[in-house]
């Protein structure tokens, strides 16, 4: 599936945002198991967020530094 760049370069923001707005949903809501759900949906994507992004830089980091070398 292909989305467009402006779409692909904001979702890992998305996931930072709507796991720290989930975690904090967690904190308030109080029936039946709604607090462990969202706690658990807000860290995983919390941290699916985290890691998609350094992902992406760590990759364009190495990648600009190899095309340096190869232009030498």
């Amino acid at each position: 599936m292909w989305v467009s760049r402006p779409i692909y370069e904001s979702l890992p923001y998305f996931y930072i945002v709507a796991g720290a707005i989930t975690l904090a949903a967690s904190m308030y809501l109080n029936h039946w198991y709604w607090p462990t759900i969202c706690f658990f949906v807000g860290l995983g994507s919390l941290v699916g967020g985290l890691v998609v992004l350094l992902k992406r830089r760590d990759y364009r980091h190495d990648d600009r530094r190899s095309a340096k070398t190869q232009n030498l």
